[in-house]
């Protein structure tokens, strides 16, 4: 978005200021330009509705809705220039002024981009980057329990042995190992910078990013993935799921792996066909697995992969930490001020693939 000429920098000041600092040194018809409504969509709880005040507090000017039903959601889309929330045809045909759209998520489910939310144009905003650092220490938990066989040890220890000489798990020395990351956006950028520190080579597969992030020593393109695969000691997946990430790890691709690579999924569970990791686990086609995300949650129990060898299973937890709450109230405010000033949205999706 091009910014509002008749705004200058000296006017950006933040929190309460900013609304005294407006009233004084702007005329009152440049004030009502930069305001707007902004909506929260139903169904809206006790959360957005602390947003909301929050919103109130730091940008006055910015009228806010908190939708209870849809009805009202119809009725107040009809003048907004910003949501929050899920909207599908009907509720997008109720909004004709409609700019932004922030996604409650950082990846929703690909049927949140509807046909009709794609091809308007209204620009839609989600919260990647707000889990970087708790997801990247997940990753990092994988890593070392496998370089130093913890996915060994620890299923011991609840039988009670003390594993001895031939129970004894392979390591992995770090410093002569290689990464190949999918997904070198946030998470897979402070995933390289943790690798990096304990001396992995770093391979980073990205259809966006053009320079190489800190840690990452190459940078490939997905097209290339294929022919580089084979190098990773582990491979590791942090990409979203789009429609040319969805079942992208399959018998195929795994069959290109080293037999002793370890393969995380932290990124989005339909990019790994679950069916085919269980079983090149089993056959020895690959040398292990850690995955927090799952093409069905929860997993079945009866599903193969509760039995896998070297396979270690987290619930879909690699984000929990402290601060998420924090920090998506606070991206959505930087959002809805740099709407009211005519500048570029933070993280803006691409509609047609997803993310």
């Amino acid at each position: 978005m091009r910014r509002n000429p008749l705004i200058q920098d000296g006017d950006n000041v933040p929190g309460q200021a900013a609304g005294l600092a407006l009233a004084v040194a702007i005329p009152y018809w440049k004030v009502q330009l930069m305001s707007y409504k902004f909506v929260f969509l139903p169904p809206a709880g006790d959360r957005q509705r602390v947003w909301a005040e929050a919103i109130r507090t730091a940008l006055p000017g910015i009228s806010v809705t908190v939708c209870d039903d849809r009805e009202m959601a119809c009725a107040e889309l009809s003048d907004a220039r910003g949501a929050f929330g899920t909207l599908d045809a009907e509720l997008l045909a109720a909004a004709p002024r409609l700019e932004w759209l922030a996604a409650p998520a950082a990846g929703p489910r690909p049927e949140f981009y509807f046909h009709e939310l794609v091809e308007s144009n209204v620009t839609v905003t989600n919260i990647r980057g707000i889990y970087s650092d708790h997801i990247s220490m997940q990753i990092m938990s994988y890593v070392l329990s496998f370089a130093r066989g913890l996915h060994v040890y620890m299923p011991l220890q609840g039988q009670g042995i003390w594993a001895q000489a031939e129970q004894r798990a392979d390591t992995i020395h770090l410093p002569e190992a290689t990464a190949v990351v999918i997904g070198v956006g946030g998470i897979g950028a402070e995933t390289a910078r943790h690798l990096a520190h304990f001396g992995v080579h770093v391979i980073g597969v990205d259809p966006r990013v053009e320079t190489p992030p800190a840690g990452v020593h190459e940078l490939i393109r997905p097209d290339a993935l294929e022919e580089h695969i084979g190098r990773g000691d582990f491979v590791i997946m942090t990409a979203p799921q789009t429609p040319s990430t969805q079942g992208l790890m399959n018998q195929s691709l795994m069959g290109k792996m080293k037999n002793s690579s370890i393969l995380i999924n932290i990124g989005r569970g339909s990019n790994v066909v679950l069916d085919d990791l269980a079983a090149a686990l089993s056959n020895g086609t690959i040398g292990g697995a850690a995955l927090d995300v799952f093409e069905i949650e929860p997993l079945p129990a009866d599903h193969p992969l509760w039995r896998a060898p070297n396979f270690i299973l987290t619930p879909h937890m690699a984000g929990d930490g402290p601060y998420l709450d924090d920090r998506r109230r606070d991206l959505l405010i930087e959002n809805c001020r740099r709407l009211r000033d005519n500048e570029e949205l933070l993280n803006i999706v691409d509609k047609a693939n997803w993310f």
